[in-house]
């Protein structure tokens, strides 16, 4: 059996076909602009190709109240071609198909519940540090979901003293998108992340403002792994800062197992930048029920 996924983002709109092991059959890219540019170009994909669902995993905010009238849309997203966007309607209409519909970042994490290395677990956080910074919530073996859904990245983390830089977040001024995404990287530091890898002011820094985060998350959600991706995470010489920057600030009061070895509690994304459209897979089986 076919399934269609569909991975929506600011940037580009990663479209595939998986089975029902949440093998990637085939999968394409396409450029996020408009819907009226966008969308056709995404029917076109599914059209023909005899999927019995279609899973999306949608940049946000997002309306997953199935009760509320806008359900299925994109709504007060900054992205102001697509504010009010009814993307699973649009979809639904197109190819007369189930649409199951959740996060991106949502989508991420299933995929790593599923299929990567977070499987077997009940509760797990899925981090996406990049442009922006999301997150995605399992809980109690189910994502959550709740008033809207989950949004990680905009926790207040409060500015450092030294920090010269200033929040790009146009909402708060000392939330973890604003204070840590790529975007501020580079507006603090006048360069891309990837052009400032021996530089260790930093990504001490970074490490600083995610390490806050993660032990915010840790208190709040009591994950049993944290799932950090995106591009900034590329940046493989973060990971060991941030260990030991959260174990300070944890201070010995949480004693579990599970945080006797971060190397194995705070890991990198396990399937190859894969994990949402993965996920978006398992969205399309879940919808098929």
């Amino acid at each position: 059996m076919n399934y269609g996924a569909l991975e929506a983002g600011g940037t580009k709109m990663v479209v595939a076909i998986g089975d029902e092991n949440g093998r990637i059959l085939e999968q394409q890219s396409i450029p996020t602009t408009t819907p009226d540019e966008t969308m056709p170009k995404i029917i076109e994909y599914f059209k023909g190709k005899e999927i019995r669902t279609l899973g999306v995993a949608c940049f946000g905010p997002i309306d997953l109240n199935k009760s509320s009238k806008t359900y299925g849309y994109i709504t007060s997203t900054p992205k102001t071609a697509w504010k009010n966007f009814n993307i699973v309607g649009c979809l639904k209409d197109a190819l007369r198909i189930p649409v199951g519909f959740d996060t991106d970042v949502n989508g991420s994490i299933l995929g790593e519940i599923t299929y990567g290395c977070a499987k077997g677990l009940t509760d797990a956080i899925y981090l996406t540090i990049g442009t922006g910074i999301g997150g995605g919530v399992m809980s109690n073996g189910r994502l959550l979901h709740g008033m809207l859904h989950p949004e990680l990245g905009h926790i207040r983390i409060g500015k450092r003293a030294d920090d010269k830089g200033s929040s790009v977040c146009p909402f708060h001024d000392d939330c973890l998108e604003g204070l840590a995404s790529g975007v501020s990287i580079e507006k603090r530091w006048g360069k891309k992340g990837v052009e400032l890898k021996d530089n260790e002011e930093v990504w001490e820094l970074e490490a600083d403002y995610i390490a806050t985060a993660l032990v915010n998350y840790c208190l709040t959600l009591s994950p049993q792994k944290i799932i950090l991706g995106g591009g900034v995470m590329h940046q493989e010489q973060l990971f060991p800062l941030i260990r030991n920057k959260f174990r300070d600030k944890m201070a010995g009061y949480i004693q579990t197992k599970e945080l006797e070895n971060l190397d194995e509690y705070i890991v990198p994304a396990s399937l190859h930048d894969d994990q949402g459209i993965m996920g978006a897979v398992k969205i399309a089986i879940d919808a098929d029920k």
